[in-house]
């Protein structure tokens, strides 16, 4: 068979991704990989629930989503349903293993047989005691959990479904993952957690243009895109700052926290350092983290961290930005000799740090030029996708 009609069939292949929420908790994931399988040429939709307010991050505009509300059991049977009758892909991709997205998937595959796909990006154990934690509940607390109204194992991300989840790993056709830990843990295929490097182009940007625009021309800006949760040390970053008392040095946090009221707990501890800009579509993220002077992504020491490859690093490479990491899980592998690495959980290292880095800012700027060439050799949408067609042709 020629390569034209293998093309010619491949165009007309579609693929339905699996989000467990389209608030955080997997979509960012679930965005990056439809634009890998649009690379290769595959119609893409990605699917799943709400469980939150309102969709963030905004999916990019050329990827058609489908939402559900999220809900509980008994009622997510019904919104399962729902979604099942949506789903119509050639292939299933599910992003995290979850009953939310991996269990709707399997069902899939039960009655279509379409190949499925599950997609680790995180160790979602992790966040509750890892191997260690066990459901053990008497008779009395199990019938609680299940009749109440409130009931603990109504919530379709409970613990438990998420130790079946895993358990049933050998009946995905393939599994992916981005990081080393993950891969010691599920088996299968790396895809790292890259970027769209098109998009995130600083020549397309002007810095001090972007500083200006979100009022941060007075600044030496540390900028950290993402979601404050506690493993990502950014409370060591803020003790450097203290350490540091240099008043036009601020940490710039995009976003928010959409779990908890974390960020506001480093806002009243640490406010006279820390700038929060609001909630950013994906498409305008270059352009504020072009305003950056500094990206940082200081990941403490833990289960949690270890298993996960940091978005905010891509992003940071990507704009030939000077990254200020902690030698945590496969972050100095990621970076190579590109960035600037300390120990983790250690605001002194991270002060000298950013002493250095400022006292020669260009040459700290041309590390991160070198940065973006090996994000674009790495860790591009062409990068993954190259991946992920040897991932397919083996389905």
């Amino acid at each position: 068979m020629s390569n034209l009609t293998l093309n010619r069939q491949k165009n007309k292949l579609k693929v339905s991704i699996l989000t467990p929420n389209f608030s955080k908790g997997g979509v960012d994931r679930a965005y990056l990989l439809g634009q890998v399988f649009k690379n290769l040429n595959y119609q893409v939709e990605i699917l799943g629930f709400l469980f939150g307010k309102c969709i963030y991050p905004e999916p990019p505009p050329d990827l058609p989503i489908y939402c559900l509300p999220g809900c509980n059991y008994p009622e997510f049977f019904d919104s399962t349903r729902q979604l099942l009758q949506r789903i119509d892909g050639d292939i299933v991709c599910a992003v995290k293993p979850k009953s939310t997205s991996y269990g709707v998937a399997l069902i899939n595959k039960f009655f279509s047989r379409k190949p499925v796909i599950i997609d680790i990006d995180d160790w979602e154990l992790s966040w509750h005691g890892g191997d260690e934690w066990q459901y053990r509940p008497n008779f009395k607390q199990l019938a609680r959990d299940v009749l109440k109204k409130d009931g603990a194992l109504r919530n379709p991300d409970h613990p438990l479904y998420l130790q079946w989840m895993e358990s049933l790993m050998n009946h995905a056709d393939a599994v992916t993952s981005d990081t080393q830990f993950l891969l010691n843990r599920f088996g299968g295929t790396y895809i790292p957690n890259g970027k769209d490097t098109d998009l995130f182009n600083p020549q397309k940007y002007d810095a001090k243009i972007s500083r200006e625009r979100y009022g941060l021309a007075e600044y030496r800006i540390l900028m950290f895109p993402g979601a404050p949760r506690p493993h990502k040390g950014l409370e060591d970053v803020l003790m450097a700052l203290d350490q540091l008392n240099e008043p036009d040095l601020k940490l710039v946090i995009v976003g928010g926290n959409p779990y908890d009221q974390y960020d506001d707990q480093l806002i009243e501890r640490w406010g006279k350092w820390i700038i929060k800009l609001p909630q950013t579509p994906v498409e305008k993220m270059p352009e504020i983290v072009a305003a950056a002077h500094i990206v940082v992504v200081p990941q403490r020491d833990t289960p949690v961290a270890k298993a996960q490859f940091p978005i905010k690093l891509t992003d940071g490479m990507a704009m030939a930005k000077p990254v200020l990491a902690t030698r945590v899980g496969d972050i100095p592998e990621i970076i190579g000799e590109t960035g600037y690495l300390v120990d983790p959980n250690s605001p002194t290292q991270i002060a000298e740090q950013i002493k250095l880095i400022f006292a020669d800012l260009e040459a700290a700027n041309e590390r991160g030029r070198k940065a973006r060439e090996r994000c674009i050799e790495k860790y591009s949408i062409q990068a993954m996708a190259s991946i992920l067609n040897s991932v397919i042709a083996r389905l």
